[in-house]
């Protein structure tokens, strides 16, 4: 067993706007790892400090911090809250082993919240809960502590309740010592243990009574105990809840003001003695990167060396950096380690600590540990590096569908290139960002989670990279298709002095059920056209049905029949049938009554309740289908199914209108007509590009 055993790896997590950032600013000054106390208003936390972050004055990256607390060394992730940037807290939710999720006194439970209490849910992470902001006025504790229940279960519990929230909130009731914790008000996060008055005992009592039975329930040997005992003893009892908060069965709760470091102590302290360091977790499972078989790996200093790359970062000066999670053995600097997801070996350089930007050189990281290592070579965010004698691959982050796209246009010529290597290196940095150029629309097409996410990335591109770009609003990949029958003939003839060129044939179009693409029929007989020529026939069909018909888009779901033509024994060609071919083509798919097809996208939107009938109003004015709607907790799940043409930007006007409470997700679902009334316009953008 390691050495290192005193670790808790901690994610914060939580809707924009709780307060996680102050309290990791409150949680430093309070170990002594800084010496003032930073502020989100003014730019000078230690988590917050990219020029964007501090100048929009949010999270915009996870950012890793380190302290020592009594005795322990504690590595916390710091992650933003907006749900642009929820790809961040995916890969935090890969190498935490407790989750503090931050609920706002004021606002309550909010999307944010449901988004990341599922991560934590996907990746079996222990949690505890503190409800924010309790100086605030018109606050209820019990208000938003009786939601929480009611949205994420009994598990829920209190270990602490607040004795005069509001303005002016510096006293809890702790359920654990059961006394009276009285804050200073010097950001000291020192406090007075007094009694608990009269007035609030039986309350308390009450509450502590609920959290022992959890405690008790959770273990057949407790609850026997509990029973016989009329009770469980201190350490009986501090046994079973740390069991019970290692195997989920309870999810404590506090009351915190982070701003006046109220509450910040005894939720470290509570940390340290009841949340699982990465010893207490379940052991961690891969599989061989080459026959798939499983694999078990013990959180163990004599384990082969293995461990997870969850994020990378681009520092001027520096280069790439990675942050990474030791899963077994020891790791120094110099080894040679295998990428077992690339198979190609990487040098392991120079390791640090990392709190915030500040970087602190470190000769090697013990099992458990969390770090990072400048210039890998290969390595990118989501893979495992491993002993080679012994390799493992864990399982990679599993980041947010895309739920915006727009096209990106160079201000200058000649920067296609230093755009495209500068989007393919933020996309390392942050893999829920995509790009690439789609060769059919002619346009660079970036995709994220949301507009001020795709603006973060543009502003990064230009600082880090040099480059302005414009955006633009991205061509929507239409098809033709057709839903008639003809029959046509196409000839091409041309006699210019010599050998001329002569291909004949008949086709005939026919439309085909929608997905099953493109068929080709030869029906010759009697030899009307050499067999050499067919294949040019069928090849002179499908450049033009690529090339589009009607309004350049690709044709497909047709059957095409060769079924007659003639040939001339000197000036036929693979190039005059080709030519034929395609021009008859375009000549009885005109006569086919051919129609446009347009992308539709499942769509899935999550808001409270009081906006449902805005959002829904708003989709249907976009062409959507609502079909369906389900509760979830106080929110609403809408389902529809809307037009691609009609998403652009939508997330942004989906938070005007829900105030910034509303998310999306979407899918690619099906193609479909488009009406007759848009057709138009379509065709005549098309020919305004040609």
């Amino acid at each position: 067993m390691s050495d290192n055993i005193n670790v808790r790896n901690v994610g914060i997590i939580g809707h924009g706007d709780s307060g996680k950032t102050t309290f990791c600013e409150g949680t430093l000054y309070l170990a002594k790892a800084t010496n003032r106390f930073g502020t989100v208003e003014d730019g000078t936390t230690v988590s917050d400090y990219n020029a964007d972050e501090i100048e929009r004055r949010i999270s915009i990256s996870a950012s890793l911090l380190y302290f020592n607390w009594n005795n322990c060394k504690v590595n916390v992730i710091d992650t933003p809250g907006y749900p642009d940037f929820t790809g961040e807290v995916k890969s935090a939710m890969y190498v935490v082993d407790t989750g503090i999720v931050f609920i706002n006194a004021v606002s309550g439970i909010e999307v944010g919240t449901e988004i990341v209490w599922g991560y934590a849910e996907e990746n079996k992470i222990p949690r505890i809960v503190v409800i924010n902001k309790l100086d605030k006025e018109n606050v209820s504790f019990e208000k938003v502590y009786d939601i929480a229940k009611e949205r994420f279960g009994n598990k829920i519990m209190a270990v602490q309740f607040p004795v005069n929230e509001g303005p002016g909130f510096n006293s809890v009731i702790d359920l654990i010592s059961m006394k009276l914790l009285k804050y200073k008000e010097n950001l000291s996060g020192e406090y007075e243990i007094l009694d608990i008055p009269d007035s609030l005992k039986k309350r308390a009592e009450d509450m502590r009574e609920k959290l022992v039975e959890s405690v008790a329930e959770s273990d057949d040997e407790l609850i026997e105990k509990y029973l016989e005992n009329d009770g469980l003893s201190e350490e009986e009892f501090a046994i079973g809840l740390k069991k019970c908060i290692i195997e989920q069965q309870v999810y404590p709760v506090f009351c915190c003001s982070a701003v006046s470091n109220i509450s910040v102590k005894s939720i470290f302290d509570f940390i340290v003695k009841y949340c699982p360091s990465p010893f207490d977790m379940p052991h961690k499972v891969g599989i061989h990167p080459k026959s798939g078989q499983q694999i078990t790996r013990k959180s163990e200093s004599g384990e082969p060396i293995s461990l997870f790359v969850f994020k990378t970062v681009s520092e001027p000066n520096v280069g790439e950096i990675s942050f990474f999670k030791l899963i077994s053995g020891v790791v120094k600097s110099g080894l040679e380690l295998l990428n077992s997801n690339q198979g190609v070996s990487e040098r392991i350089g120079q390791i640090y600590l990392m709190k915030g930007k500040e970087r602190k050189e470190i000769g090697y990281i013990d099992t458990g540990d969390i770090g990072a290592v400048v210039k890998l070579k290969k390595t990118h965010s989501g893979e495992t590096l491993c002993n080679s004698k012994s390799p493992i691959k864990y399982k990679e982050v599993e980041f947010p569908r895309p739920v915006i796209r727009i096209a990106v246009e160079p201000k200058s010529k000649g920067d296609e290139e230093k755009i495209n290597i500068g989007l393919a290196l933020l996309h390392e940095e942050d893999p829920s960002f995509m790009s690439k150029y789609d060769p059919e629309l002619r346009q660079t097409i970036v995709s994220g989670q949301g507009e001020l996410h795709i603006d973060i990335i543009i502003n990064r591109l230009k600082q880090k990279f040099g480059v302005d770009v414009n955006l633009a609003e991205p061509k929507i990949p239409y098809r033709e298709t057709t839903k008639g029958i003809a029959e046509v003939q196409g000839k091409y003839k041309k006699q210019s002095g010599g050998r001329g060129q002569y291909g004949d044939v008949w086709l005939k179009v026919e439309p085909k059920k929608r997905g099953d693409g493109f068929e080709f029929v030869n029906a010759i007989v009697g030899g009307s056209i050499p067999s050499k020529y067919i294949p040019s026939v069928e090849k002179g069909i499908i450049e033009a049905m690529n090339e589009g018909v009607i309004a350049n888009y690709p044709v497909v779901d047709v059957k095409i029949t060769l079924y007659d033509g003639s040939f001339h024994s000197v000036d036929s060609s693979d190039i005059a049938f080709k030519i034929a071919a395609s021009m008859g083509f375009k000549k009885g798919f005109k006569e086919a009554k051919p129609f446009l097809l347009e992308p539709v996208y499942e769509v899935e939107v999550t808001v409270p309740e009081e906006f449902m009938g805005d959002v829904m109003g708003d989709i249907s004015s976009r062409r959507g289908k609502i079909e369906g709607m389900e509760a979830k907790g106080p929110f609403q799940i809408i389902k529809a199914k809307v037009p691609l043409a009609e998403l652009y930007k939508y997330s942004t006007s989906l938070r005007s209108i829900t105030a910034g409470r509303g998310i999306h997700k979407r899918k690619f679902s099906h193609y479909e007509e488009v009406p007759k009334e848009i057709v138009e316009k379509v065709i005549e953008r098309a020919k305004k590009e040609e």
